[in-house]
């Protein structure tokens, strides 16, 4: 049976963490996994070869920001918050707040109000 390593709180940097999440694919596996977890692999996947979804996780697990359990066959992934808490407090709360303004303000853009015409 396949079993994941996971640094130690002490060996994370921010350095890693914002590497890791610079990735969209990577960034939306985070925000996934912070609506809901645990999850398996497959519903976070969104169409992507299985090997380039493995490459993902192996970076996002160096940088500390996923845990991988295997159940079965099953391999599933929770994000490590309390770590990351303890050893950045607030990090990983403010990334993902800026996310969602981010796709708030992106949303609210791409909606026709009307109130503005073309020239």
């Amino acid at each position: 049976m396949k079993q994941y390593d996971h640094p130690c709180v002490a060996e994370l940097t921010v350095t890693q963490i914002l590497h890791a999440l610079s990735d969209p694919f990577r960034l939306s596996i985070v925000r996934s996994l912070a609506a809901l977890q645990p999850q398996p692999c497959a519903p976070l996947q969104g169409g992507r070869p299985k090997s380039s979804v493995s490459h993902h996780f192996a970076v996002l697990r160096a940088a500390g920001l996923v845990r991988t359990e295997v159940v079965g066959v099953t391999h599933m992934n929770s994000l490590r918050e309390q770590e990351l808490n303890a050893r950045f407090p607030g990090l990983l709360a403010a990334i993902l707040a800026a996310c969602a303004t981010e796709s708030s303000a992106t949303e609210q853009a791409a909606t026709p109000s009307g109130e503005h015409s073309l020239p």
